[in-house]
């Protein structure tokens, strides 16, 4: 699909791979809805790009708040083309530590806002897609999510983590399958180890150590490259239905 012209909804557009998304749709002619629970961060965002921008303060697994960004969404711009799903939290935690059992409420809150969240998102924009005018075609949008290679090769302290992660994998080809009749596409982004606010607590020395292990380029990826990938799947129409690993070669060890 071209992005000049329609609207896409970014959730967790206020930093790290949902802002470099939001940055690089608008900037190629796209409104954009920021869905996110960082006021502060978001409304900046909207504030410094005139009307392409808007922020709609929005909890990803609660249905009412992701319904009412999407009301805010449509009544700035009309429609929704597009959906990126980018949010998500990675507490760690082991399953057994010296603490005793890992608490549920933890397991059931990375997946209630990594999984839960990504499938209440994207299945209340879908809704709207399918009453998009057709393209030649005969597609009207196209959802993005965001796995991780953790859903492949999980770490010690990721069952959480690598759980969320690997549902969504698992769903992708049975929503895209679904999808196919409305003329939507779904596609799901593995990233590897990116500069983000996830890794910005790590000394220098910890990142150094895990960039010796990225085969190549030895440095961790940037977000905009991350955003790159997003552009390709919209402007590339045969990309259905599969999960494409942006991760630099690396794959991950024990811990």
């Amino acid at each position: 699909m071209n992005i000049k012209g329609c609207t896409a909804v970014v959730t967790g557009g206020a930093s790290g791979l949902g802002e470099a998304c939001v940055r690089e749709l608008s900037a190629n002619g796209a409104g954009v809805a920021i869905f996110d629970f960082d006021e502060t961060r978001g409304r900046k965002a909207a504030s410094e790009s005139g009307d392409s921008i808007i922020f709609c303060k929005t909890d990803v697994s609660d249905e009412n708040s992701v319904k009412a960004a999407i009301a805010k969404t449509i009544g700035a711009f009309g429609k929704i083309h597009f959906t990126i799903n980018c949010a998500g939290i990675g507490t760690p935690a082991r399953v057994l530590s010296k603490k005793g059992p890992m608490p549920l409420e933890l397991f059931n809150k990375v997946l209630q806002v990594n999984l839960v969240g990504t499938m209440n998102v994207l299945r209340l924009t879908a809704e709207k897609m399918i009453d998009n005018g057709p393209n030649p075609d005969g597609e009207k949008g196209v959802i993005i999510n965001t796995a991780s290679i953790a859903a492949f090769e999980g770490q010690i302290g990721q069952a959480a983590y690598s759980a969320s992660k690997g549902g969504i994998v698992g769903m992708t080809l049975p929503i895209a399958r679904e999808f196919a009749s409305y003329g939507i596409r779904v596609m799901t982004i593995a990233p590897g180890l990116f500069e983000t606010p996830m890794l910005a607590g790590l000394s220098k020395e910890v990142k150094q150590s895990i960039i010796a292990d990225i085969p190549f380029p030895k440095r961790l990826a940037r977000p905009a490259e991350f955003a790159l990938l997003a552009k390709h799947i919209i402007e590339n129409p045969i990309l259905n239905g599969e999960t494409i690993r942006l991760d630099s070669c690396i794959r991950l060890g024990i811990k």
